[in-house]
């Protein structure tokens, strides 16, 4: 009987991780840290019920255990003489009794289900769970994360991360699953960094179903793809001394050692032919000094990711004394004479300010209860067509133009989901548009609805316009009320780690800041785009970061901002 059971609740976990991947395909929990937190119900509420089940097995189990030590005590008895106990006619009865009708209900009892509870549970649960979709993005978002803020794979692993409230380590499991899924993207950098990660646990002792057979399999031909064949050739030879049988890794050692040696010969080679060719002047030899590069020299994706981190440009002295704070009541509004708000400037070119104290915890508390049920993939302006659309959902891939091919294809930048709201659905949500109103002094009939957005694992949204540019004449097109001439963002939470908004062009980076707002204009007051405002959401390394937006249409502005002649002014 101990062995049944020993070998029944190993099956039901294995039944739960069935469940767990055949999964409705529709969820997309990763990219919205605000809707996976009803994951964390969910799974509470299945331990409970599994906790049920493992409660009622315990109490069927000690049933049966006490009917062993009664039949095992009366047999040892009846044993030492089985004619003169059974001469006695009671236990003759009680044999015939217990063999007849006892030992059909204790097989009754053994046979009994007692997991209808739990699996109803799980059935109606499993609609809620993550598919493999949602576990490979939050695997991917953290490979990001680990490029974005340069993390060593220990420091990840072991959950040493700036303003963590929660500690949490990773397995060797787990580091083999980041590798995996790594290396099915044939992304061999990223494989060898968590191979590498589960091996040293591995031989730090740490227990796990997973051999280092299997780890030096994939970080040995991680290696040789990336060109280190020396290095795949060391490994691989660790390998075959845990498993000298090991077929790949045996025909892997001659390839590797083939290849050294076809290499050594073509270096011989080489050098030999330089020497008939006369030896070179050695000052031509000596490496030059490499030269820092300018930061605004360097590749975008290199200037958003350092200010990402909090380094790369730093505004002069003598600008920064020109920033000021100040409180603020847009020219005697009458809304603010009396309570002027405080303003203040974040950067100067482009002209950014923020805003403090400028929503209330309960106004922040409401808008996403309002937006939470809502929540779906972001929606872009399709630059071809200038219609909002879902983008195409891979790690949050965004149609864009191939201005090389003239396709639309996908872009993999935005992790976020966002949701809608507007005026006459809650009297709130007018009062906030009314707000920015007041101190914008912008028309708020023609902007579009108050967008409200959650970011997930990694949540970001790499660098981008807000504007429609000259080669997309048709952004905005079906809203009639054309382009996006200013952007309100409302910051809903604090972050704990990561998640600025960054300008990598001119080097701003701005620290989301709970119940405050940031405003800047998109367009010249000639109507011309400012290409400095293009702008990027960090990855959020730690926390969970809202924010709420408004974007700020031309029409219903002419008089209230003015034409410039200046192109530029």
């Amino acid at each position: 009987m101990m062995l049944w059971f020993r070998m029944e609740l190993p099956c039901w976990c294995l039944l739960l991780l069935s469940f767990l991947q055949s999964l409705s395909a529709n969820n997309e929990f990763f990219s919205s840290i605000g809707q996976m937190t009803d994951l964390l119900y969910t799974e509470k509420d299945l331990v409970t019920s599994l906790k049920d089940y493992i409660k009622a097995e315990e109490n069927k189990l000690e049933r049966v255990k006490q009917w062993a030590d009664k039949l095992d005590l009366l047999s040892a008895t009846a044993i030492q003489d089985p004619e003169g106990y059974l001469g006695h006619p009671v236990n003759a009865f009680k044999l015939m009794k217990r063999l007849n009708t006892e030992w059909g209900d204790l097989e009754s009892l053994v046979l009994s289900d007692t997991t209808d509870g739990f699996i109803s549970n799980l059935t109606i649960q499993r609609q809620h769970f993550p598919t493999d979709e949602d576990q490979t993005g939050a695997a991917k978002a953290l490979l990001r994360l680990q490029d974005t803020y340069k993390l060593d794979a220990n420091t990840i692993s072991t959950g040493d991360l700036p303003g963590v409230k929660y500690k949490s380590l990773m397995t060797v499991e787990d580091c083999y699953e980041l590798g995996k899924i790594a290396y099915s993207d044939v992304d061999y950098y990223h494989t060898e960094l968590w191979m590498a990660q589960a091996l040293k646990q591995l031989e730090q002792g740490e227990e796990s179903t997973l051999d280092k057979v299997t780890v030096l399999d994939y970080l040995s031909y991680s290696i040789y793809q990336q060109g280190e064949i020396h290095r795949a050739l060391e490994y691989t030879k660790k390998l075959l001394e845990l498993d000298p049988e090991h077929q790949r890794a045996k025909g892997n050692l001659k390839y590797f050692e083939f290849q050294l040696e076809k290499q050594k010969k073509d270096a011989e080679d080489g050098a030999q032919t330089e020497k008939e060719q006369g030896k070179r002047d050695i000052t031509e030899k000596k490496e030059k000094p490499k030269k820092k590069v300018p930061n605004h020299l360097l590749p975008e994706r290199t200037k958003y990711e350092m200010l990402c981190r909090g380094e790369g440009n730093r505004m002069t002295p003598r600008r920064q004394s020109r920033l000021f704070c100040r409180y603020y009541d847009n020219n005697h509004n009458p809304m603010y004479v009396l309570a002027p708000v405080k303003q203040q400037d974040e950067w100067d070119r482009p002209y950014i300010v923020r805003y403090l104290d400028i929503m209330s915890d309960k106004e922040m508390d409401k808008v996403k209860q309002l937006a939470k049920p809502r929540l779906r993939r972001a929606t872009i302006s399709n630059p071809i067509t200038g219609v909002l659309e879902t983008a195409p959902y891979r790690l949050r891939r965004a149609t864009v133009h191939d201005p090389l091919t003239g396709k639309l294809t996908t872009a993999q930048y935005r992790v976020s989901k966002s949701a809608w709201l507007t005026g006459y659905e809650d009297p709130m949500i007018d009062k906030i548009n009314q707000r920015i109103e007041d101190l914008t002094g912008l028309e708020m009939d023609t902007a579009e609805e108050l967008q409200v957005a959650n970011y997930g694992v990694g949540g970001q949204y790499e660098p981008h316009f807000d504007f429609g540019r000259k080669d997309e004449p048709d952004a905005f097109k079906e809203l009639g009320t054309g382009n996006r001439i200013a952007t309100w963002l409302f910051y809903m939470s604090d972050v704990a780690a990561g998640g600025a908004t960054v300008f990598p062009d001119v080097g701003a980076a701005v620290w989301p800041q709970k119940g405050t707002a940031v405003f800047w204009y998109n367009l010249f007051p000639s109507g011309e785009g400012d290409y400095s405002t293009r702008h990027a959401a960090c990855p959020v390394l730690v926390g969970n970061k809202w924010v709420s937006n408004k974007w700020i249409h031309e029409r219903g502005q002419e008089w209230r901002r003015p034409c410039s002649l200046n192109e530029t002014e």
